[in-house]
């Protein structure tokens, strides 16, 4: 993505037009729109008065993605109070429909079985907590996930 985009979508998150941010930059809304078009660059004192009107490091700005932000932003907000009461299958299984029926399909017992020993060696091999367990195995997933992918 590039700077200009960057900054179009972090001015649209923070709900201000053009018009608005010049204003409170002291330029015109057209150097606003010639830097969101990439026609022209914002310079390093303007780029970081809009990374702090967008409530952004210059870093964020710069490499700005919407979704990972918005995303973020929703797990910032999210209590563990309130997290426990989703039911995040149930949430996923929109997406990925696969979550919604495996169960039937599935033996579920026998690869439980083998990821609560994988849970338990974590525990007791470097001292995690159960949580702390079960995320450094999510981790590993990830990671041979995106090594299967290539």
């Amino acid at each position: 993505m590039s700077l200009g985009n960057n900054l179009f979508n972090a001015r649209k998150k923070k709900g201000l037009s053009q018009e608005d941010v010049a204003e409170k930059l002291g330029v015109s809304r057209q150097t606003i729109s010639k830097w969101e078009t990439d026609e022209t660059l914002p310079d390093i004192r303007q780029s970081k008065k809009l990374a702090i009107l967008y409530c952004l490091s210059l870093d964020e700005l710069i490499e700005y993605n919407i979704d990972e932000k918005e995303i973020q932003d929703m797990i910032d907000k999210t209590s563990d109070e309130v997290s426990r009461k989703i039911d995040w299958t149930n949430v996923w299984s929109k997406k990925y429909p696969i979550l919604a029926t495996y169960k039937n399909e599935v033996k579920v017992n026998e690869y439980a079985t083998e990821l609560n020993r994988l849970l338990d060696n974590l525990q007791k091999e470097y001292d995690y907590n159960e949580l702390d367990a079960m995320l450094v195995l999510k981790d590993i997933l990830a990671v041979v996930w995106k090594s299967r992918k290539k």
